[in-house]
């Protein structure tokens, strides 16, 4: 019971909350403006972001964050369980995305993992 009680972890939790209601509003922003584009200027791609997350559970709950933010899908984790492969729907740098995700969920999702 005390895990699920931990003040730091209720307090990552509702970190995490907050961020993704942010990416949310920020990534359907994008996206709509992408679409609504009469030039429509995307350049999809296919990223694998490395992952350090140590649980079952912490892995499908950064792929279930990716996948509900508008823009990105998560398509499928590595057998060895550390590399999420996302697919994006506009990326000019693989490696902004990979920043991204691990900056803002994975980061918070490893501090309630604990």
């Amino acid at each position: 019971m005390s895990f699920l009680l931990s003040p730091s972890r209720i307090v990552a939790f509702a970190q995490l909350l907050v961020t993704f209601l942010v990416e949310l509003v920020k990534s359907a922003t994008r996206v709509a403006g992408a679409v609504l584009s009469p030039k429509m200027a995307v350049q999809p791609a296919v990223v694998a972001v490395p992952i350090a997350l140590k649980t079952d559970l912490g892995i499908a709950t950064l792929a279930n964050l990716v996948t509900l933010t508008p823009g990105t899908t998560s398509l499928h984790v590595s057998e060895s369980r550390d590399t999420l492969y996302v697919h994006v729907l506009d990326s000019p740098s693989a490696d902004a995305v990979v920043a991204d995700i691990k900056g803002t969920f994975e980061r918070l999702i490893r501090r309630i993992e604990g």
